[in-house]
C-alpha cells in the first residue's frame, strides 16, 4: 500500500524541481526526501525517478502518481475538514500569509470579527504565498493574482486601484488626474521581477503605448515614494499610498486580490470561516 505522506513529498518534488528544494519546502533534510521516494518506489512497484549525478526528475510512472498524488491529498485534506465539522469549529489557529498592505487593510481587521479563532499571519509579497499554501505551510493566502489549478480554491476579496505619484517639480504634479502617456519619457521606479506588481505597472504602460524606462526598483512602496522624490515616477496602490499623495489615472489601473485554500481544505470550517471574514471586512 503507497504511503499518503510519501505522495506529499513526490509532489513537493515535481512542485521545486530538486530533492533539496523538497526538503526545504518540507522541513526535511535531502538524505530523508531520497529515503522516502526511494520506499515510495518500492510501494508502487515502478521506477518513479530517474537520476544523473545529483540531478532527478520525474518518470511518466513518477509524473501519473504525481496526479494521483493531488487528488488523494485533496481527498485527505476533505476527510479533516468533515472530521473538524463533527466537531465544535468555533476555536482554533488558522496561518493566513498576505502581502502588506492588504494585512494592513483586511487580514488585521479580519480577527476582530473572529472570535475564538487566532490567526497566525505571515507577510509574503508576490506570489510567494501560493508555494506556501500548497506545502501546507499555510491555510489561506491572500494574493493578487488567482491561479487556476484543481488544487486550489479561491475566492474574490477587493480591486484596488493604482495612482500616479509623481516628484513635486514635476510639470504635472498639480493635476487632478494624469494621463499615463504623459509619462512615457519619465524615468520610473518600478516593483522587483516576479512581483505581480510589476506586471500591473507594465501593462499598464503598454496599454498607454510605451514601454517604462525603468530606473529604479524596489517592493517597498514607502523607498518607492523616497526615490520618486529624486526625480522617478511610479504606480502605486491608492490604499498604500498617505492621503493625498496620489494622481488619479485617467485610463484606471487596478488589481484583483482574492483568498486561495487548498481545495480540500476551503470547507474546512475554521479556514472558511476566516475567508468568509475576509470577504466581510473587504
Amino acid at each position: 500500500m503507497i504511503d499518503p505522506k510519501r505522495l506529499r513529498v513526490l509532489r513537493a518534488l515535481a512542485d521545486h524541481g530538486t530533492v533539496t528544494a523538497a526538503g526545504r519546502a518540507l522541513h526535511l533534510t535531502p538524505s530523508a526526501v531520497s529515503q522516502q521516494l526511494a520506499s515510495l518506489e518500492t510501494e508502487a512497484g515502478q521506477e518513479l525517478l530517474r537520476r544523473k549525478g545529483r540531478r532527478v526528475w520525474l518518470t511518466p510512472a513518477g509524473e501519473l502518481l504525481a496526479e494521483h498524488a493531488d487528488a488523494v491529498l485533496a481527498e485527505l485534506d476533505r476527510a479533516e475538514s468533515t472530521l473538524a465539522g463533527l466537531a465544535d469549529g468555533s476555536t482554533g489557529r488558522v496561518r493566513v500569509a498576505a502581502f502588506a498592505t492588504a494585512i494592513t487593510r483586511v487580514v488585521a481587521r479580519a480577527q476582530a470579527v473572529l472570535p475564538g479563532i487566532e490567526l497566525q499571519v505571515s507577510d509574503a509579497e508576490g506570489q510567494a504565498s501560493l508555494p506556501m499554501l500548497l506545502d501546507g505551510e499555510i491555510d489561506v493566502a491572500v494574493t493578487m493574482r488567482q491561479q487556476e489549478s484543481p488544487r486550489l480554491a479561491s475566492t474574490p476579496l477587493y480591486s484596488e486601484l493604482f495612482d500616479a505619484a509623481l516628484p513635486p517639480a514635476h510639470a504635472l504634479a498639480a493635476c487632478a488626474e494624469v494621463d499615463l502617456r504623459d509619462l512615457a519619457d519619465d524615468p520610473w521606479v518600478v516593483p522587483l521581477p516576479g512581483n505581480p506588481l510589476r506586471d500591473v505597472v507594465r501593462q499598464a504602460c503598454l496599454t498607454a503605448g510605451f514601454t517604462p524606462r525603468v530606473q529604479h526598483t524596489s517592493d517597498d512602496f514607502t523607498a518607492q515614494l523616497a526615490l520618486v522624490e529624486t526625480g522617478a515616477v511610479a504606480l502605486i496602490p491608492r490604499t498604500a499610498l498617505p492621503a493625498g499623495r496620489g494622481i488619479a489615472l485617467r485610463v484606471p489601473a487596478q488589481r484583483h486580490v482574492f483568498a486561495m485554500t487548498r481545495a480540500g481544505r476551503a470547507d474546512h470550517p475554521l479556514v472558511a470561516a476566516v475567508v468568509r471574514a475576509l470577504v466581510q471586512v473587504a
